[in-house]
This record gives structure tokens, C-alpha cells and sequence, in this order.
């Protein structure tokens, strides 16, 4: 398997960790060279399993394209992704994930699936299942009753997740989606007596805890914004890639926890690159890799996830539980974290909440 990933903010310590000598070129070189050439996709990562690690389990490819260009899905950054696609198949991925704006920049995946050759999935159903059982951990800190915002809920990730909300939360929901052709995309049985759907992103000061999920080109949130509208003791789980919140915002509102959302605790998996912290693998990744292991053929994860794909994955995480595959203790600016006591009686422990 393989994953496409964006290129980070830091290109130079991201290739150094594969190949010293290319953290000694100056971030400003690297992004230069991106907006003007179009180049081929580096090979930034490898994975190993422990049960197996004297073959590579899979690669992280990265897509030198900037991210605004992935932003706006510019014929550029599709024809990079494509070409980067068939560099994964030439190296014997059987499966390749679109990671963050890699999935965004192809519509979720929906513009390369007349691919035969190789199978593609964009990561929403274990994203979606690990945000989901994020959600059930941060509820035990709310208020009985807490109202549930999520950011961007009429994209892929977003109609993914807010189905397992739909299902499987008591609690009420505000679906805040200021695209109004993404709206019309949102669940048409939602149960209006305990979810709003508005284009109005000032609400989210209305919700406990909030979940982001952009960015994207729709949804102008910032510190700036977050800090002026987010409720008093208000929970931001926060699984944007690239992430919306930075550190500064806890300086201005001490009374916000800010908790990374998508982590994957995995300390069977040896990795190279990657930039996530150690034993920690994104929930894309891990989708990548778990349909990998087991072999999958095709398409998986192509538009919005659905709660069936979302389950099947809970299933081969448990199948190979023995390497990880569950959600990670929390964190916080890559940082592990304990927010209080009554949070460490709810944390994670076993191979997880189910969906059911």
C-alpha cells in the first residue's frame, strides 16, 4: 500500500528525516520550486509491520504541489496525484490512500476512480470511526445534554461522520456547512427536533464541543475567529488537515482544550517520515494499511464513507489488533495530554468503543 500526502509546512525537516543533506535547502526553495515546476512524487516514508519487517508493509508518497493548488483541484495538482498514484503501483501498492488535501484536491478520490489498475481509497470510514469514538471519549467532559457541532459537515469526511452521529449520539447535533451545494448533500432523514443545519459558522459558539474538519476554500475559520466564537469551556477536536488551530489560541482562551483528532495508536508499526509522533500513524494511514494487510482489490473509500465501510474497518482493526490499530490516548499539539481526572477514567483502554 501507499499514501499520498500533501507536502508540510517544513518541507526541509520532512525529506531530511528520509535523506539528510535535503533538510540543509531552505524551506523557500522547496515551495518556490512547487509553484513552478511540475514534479514528480517523493517517496517520504516507510512502514514496516513487526510481525514482518524485513518487507516494506507500504510507502508515504508526497505530492510536491502546494497546497492551495490542492485547495482549488487545479488540472496541475490532478495530473501530479495521477502520476504519483502510478509511482505507488509501480513500487507494488496494491492499494494507495488520499491523505489530506490529496482526497480534496480529487473530489475524495471520485476523479480517479475510472483508475482500474490499482485500488483507491480516501480514508473517510476509519477517519470517520475514530472521530466518531473521539466524540463518545470527549463527552464524558461536557455537560449532560451538550450540543454537538461539526465544521464542514457537508464534506466526504463530514457526511461520513455526522451518519455515525446520526445513528449513534443521543446528544444534539449542528451540522455549520456555509457551502450551500454541500447542504444539499447532508442526510435528508436527520431528525430535525435534534439537529440544525446552517451556513452560519458563528453558531458553533452555541456547541460544547466542536469538531473541525475542513480546511477548505468555503470555510474562512482561523485563531482569530475560533477565539471570538467558541463557548466558554468549549472542547475543539480538531481534525483538519492541515490543522485549523495553533497553539496560540490556548493563550488567548485558557478555558479551551484543543484535542488532535484522527490519531491512530499503532506501536506495531515501524515507520520512517511521516512527521507524526512515534507509534502513531494518521486514520487515513491506517486505513491504507489495514486494507493493504488484508489484501483488498479495487475501490474502497471513493466520496463519502459509509457507516457499513466505516464498521468493516473496526472489524480488520481488531483483527489485527496485535500491531495496534485503535484510537491514541489524546493529544494535543502532537503532544500527549491529560485534561483531568474524569477525562483519564474515559480514556482508552482494549481494543475500543464500538459503533453499535
Amino acid at each position: 500500500m501507499a499514501l499520498l500526502v500533501p507536502p508540510r509546512a517544513d518541507v526541509a525537516r520532512e525529506l531530511g528525516e528520509v535523506c539528510r543533506p535535503l533538510s540543509w535547502v531552505p524551506n523557500a526553495v522547496y515551495h518556490g520550486v512547487m509553484r513552478r515546476f511540475s514534479l514528480p512524487g517523493v517517496v517520504s516514508g516507510v512502514l514496516r509491520c513487526e510481525d514482518g519487517p524485513q518487507h516494506p508493509a507500504g510507502w508515504l508518497i508526497t505530492v510536491p504541489v502546494a497546497p492551495a493548488e490542492l485547495l482549488t483541484g487545479s488540472a496541475r495538482a490532478r495530473h501530479a496525484i495521477d502520476h504519483a498514484v502510478t509511482q505507488a503501483r509501480d513500487l507494488g501498492a496494491q492499494t494507495v490512500g488520499l491523505g489530506g488535501l490529496i482526497a480534496t484536491a480529487t473530489d475524495d478520490g471520485r476523479v480517479l476512480q475510472h483508475r482500474r489498475d490499482i485500488g483507491l481509497t480516501n480514508g473517510h470510514a476509519f477517519t470517520a470511526a475514530m472521530l466518531f469514538q473521539g466524540v463518545q471519549r470527549l463527552l464524558g467532559l461536557c455537560p449532560v445534554g451538550c450540543r454537538v457541532a461539526v465544521v464542514d459537515a457537508g464534506t466526504g469526511l463530514g457526511r461520513s461522520l455526522t451518519g455515525l452521529l446520526a445513528r449513534r449520539s443521543a446528544g444534539p447535533l449542528l451540522l455549520l456547512e456555509p457551502d450551500e451545494d454541500r447542504r444539499r448533500t447532508l442526510p435528508a432523514d436527520l431528525e430535525a427536533s435534534r439537529t440544525e443545519i446552517t451556513p452560519d459558522l458563528t453558531r458553533l459558539g452555541a456547541a460544547d464541543l466542536v469538531v473541525l474538519l475542513g480546511p477548505d476554500n468555503a470555510t474562512p475559520l482561523e485563531d482569530g475567529f475560533l477565539r471570538a466564537h467558541l463557548k466558554p469551556g468549549a472542547i475543539v477536536l480538531d481534525a483538519a488537515q492541515p490543522r485549523l488551530t495553533r497553539p496560540e489560541l490556548l493563550l488567548t482562551r485558557p478555558d479551551v482544550r484543543v484535542v488532535d483528532g484522527g490519531l491512530v495508536s499503532a506501536p506495531g508499526v515501524r515507520r520512517r517520515g511521516g512527521g507524526w509522533p512515534t507509534g502513531l500513524l494518521s486514520a487515513a494511514l491506517a486505513e491504507t494499511l489495514l486494507l493493504g494487510l488484508t489484501g483488498q482489490q479495487g475501490h474502497f473509500s471513493v466520496g463519502a464513507a459509509s457507516v457499513t465501510q466505516a464498521e468493516y474497518l473496526l472489524g480488520l482493526a481488531r483483527r489485527y489488533a496485535h500491531l495496534g490499530f485503535h484510537l491514541a490516548p489524546p493529544h494535543s499539539f502532537g503532544q500527549r495530554i491529560n485534561l483531568n481526572r474524569r477525562f483519564e477514567q474515559a480514556s482508552w483502554s482494549g481494543s475500543g468503543v464500538a459503533l453499535a
